[in-house]
């Protein structure tokens, strides 16, 4: 598929059909994190996918428990997909590097202008997205909680050194019109270019 093609496809789903995912095809989608951007070449993104129903029963529970991803007037968002992907970066892998010799600005590691491993978190997630989409599957993202993150921490052993960023859904998309009635997409105009792009000089 053409990304020309995958974009327009691109949106949040959150509801699937019960259909399962073949495993090499999650392989598929979670290996092209390797490719994304990574200050550095840091390697920061961390992952875990969960396939298991139990587990997955668990991470609904744990997000569901904050009231915003199981409203009863809604589909089973996290309870359908088949797949979760805990999307995680670790700090430190960024720090360990800019301490190095090739990285020292003078003495010192950088002053870091913005924290740049969320920033690569945040490519390995779209990564995640579009390559679900390439599969010819569907996608969405949940935030967590602070509260919720470190009962997922707790639940399956990830590292207190790991930051959960966000839990991505995928899975083969079936229809969420309750989802979709309250979205922001929905509810907000989507910007003109002219709003997002500045061309030469930022001017109104």
């Amino acid at each position: 598929m053409e990304f020309r093609d995958t974009l327009p496809l691109r949106r949040m789903v959150r509801n699937y059909r019960d259909e399962p995912v073949l495993h090499e095809v999650v392989e598929r989608i979670v290996e092209t994190v390797r490719r994304a951007p990574s200050a550095g070449y840091s390697q920061g993104q961390r992952l875990l996918v969960l396939t298991e129903p139990e587990a997955r029963a668990e991470t609904a529970r744990i997000l569901g428990s904050t009231g915003w991803t199981e409203p009863e007037d809604r589909e089973p968002w996290l309870e359908s997909a088949p797949v979760h992907v805990l999307v995680g970066t670790r700090e430190d892998d960024y720090h360990d590097r800019y301490r190095k010799p090739d990285k020292l600005h003078g003495d010192e590691e950088i002053e870091w202008p913005v924290p740049y491993w969320f920033v690569d978190a945040g490519a390995a997630l779209m990564l995640l997205l579009l390559a679900a989409i390439d599969e010819g599957l569907a996608a969405g993202v949940s935030g967590v909680p602070l509260d919720a993150a470190a009962e997922l921490r707790a639940t399956f052993g990830i590292p207190e050194d790991v930051s959960v960023v966000a839990l991505v859904t995928i899975g083969h998309p079936a229809p969420d019109p309750g989802w979709s009635a309250v979205t922001s997409r929905r509810t907000q105009p989507r910007r003109s270019p002219s709003q997002v792009v500045r061309w030469e000089r930022w001017t109104y």
